[in-house]
């Protein structure tokens, strides 16, 4: 005898219930227990083992105070802002592969973009490691077949930045002044691949009338890209600003591995992130190390609702 079809809903609605349950419990043992606990243990002096000290706000009143916390900020700053240019190739990538006109074509340049993702980002680190060494690096090995390094020996006489010099390898890694750039270098020449699929995603929404409307209209190419393709994929570049954002205030994976825990020379690749991790790991201050956490959850919720309240898409 078949159920009415009331019986199915209330049936299928508790099949639901079973499976999501579960996948509620995992979430809140594995994504929110953290957070709670991070939350908990910054109102206390704690060194991660079961013997904690209440203290109330003192933690907070400390990272109020804390100049290396601080100063970290103007570095990520610097990085947020470059990551914003860093942006800009992978749409054109995008832009160049949607425009081929061949399927194949397409198909196989998505697969060489994603194939490096095979390698370990750890192992990716290390490479560019040895790209900056000041001895057998390749960077500075391009820079002097190039001549490149004559001109940058120019400019910093002219500027007076006295961290390039003639007949010196440039120690990208251990010069203060240096490791910005170091750190802006790094990833060049910065086409993700994530990123390009995304836009690709994009891209590939828009529709083959407005093309050809377009076409009828005798757009060139730029035109296309400027008044056609960029509006119509602000979405997931309202989607990746967002994504690149948090990425670059939470991380500090580069700077540790470039760097080491006190950021390089001169403390100036120091980021919030690595502090934490300075506070935590290496100095055994857990409750303060949560406390700087929260002031940074505090920071990136700030900068996401403002994205979220000012930068419109609209189409």
């Amino acid at each position: 005898m078949a159920l009415p079809i009331s019986n199915k809903k209330a049936l299928l609605e508790w099949k639901l219930y079973l499976f999501i349950l579960p996948s509620l419990l995992l979430v809140l043992t594995f994504a929110y227990y953290p957070a709670i606990s991070a939350i908990y243990h910054s109102f206390f002096r704690w060194s991660g083992g079961d013997a904690k000290e209440f203290i109330g706000l003192e933690n907070f009143r400390m990272a109020l105070s804390d100049g290396v916390f601080w100063s970290s900020f103007v570095t990520i700053g610097i990085l947020v802002i470059a990551n914003l240019f860093k942006m800009i190739p992978p749409i054109l990538t995008a832009v160049l592969i949607h425009r081929l006109k061949s399927d194949v074509s397409q198909y196989w340049y998505r697969v060489l973009l994603v194939l490096p993702m095979i390698v370990p980002s750890l192992v990716t680190l290390f490479i560019w490691k040895f790209f900056f060494d000041p001895n057998f690096g390749i960077l500075n090995n391009v820079l002097n077949i190039t001549g490149i390094k004559t001109l940058l020996v120019h400019i910093d006489k002219f500027f007076h930045w006295g961290v390039i010099h003639e007949g010196v390898p440039i120690a990208w890694l251990g010069e203060p002044g240096l490791i910005i750039p170091s750190l802006i270098i790094w990833g060049f020449p910065w086409i993700g691949a994530v990123g390009v699929l995304i836009f690709l995603a994009g891209l590939q929404s828009i529709g083959t009338e407005v093309y050809e409307a377009a076409e009828l209209d005798g757009v060139n190419s730029f035109q296309k890209f400027l008044y056609i393709e960029l509006p119509l994929i602000m979405t997931q570049v309202r989607l990746n600003m967002i994504l690149m954002m948090i990425g670059t205030l939470q991380g500090f994976g580069l700077q540790f591995l470039l760097l080491g825990e006190t950021g390089g020379a001169g403390g100036r690749g120091m980021v919030p992130g690595l502090w934490m991790f300075n506070r935590g790991f290496i100095a055994g201050e857990f409750g303060y190390a949560c406390a700087l956490g929260l002031f940074l959850f505090v920071f990136i919720l700030i900068l996401t609702w403002i994205n979220n309240r000012y930068v419109r898409v609209e189409k």
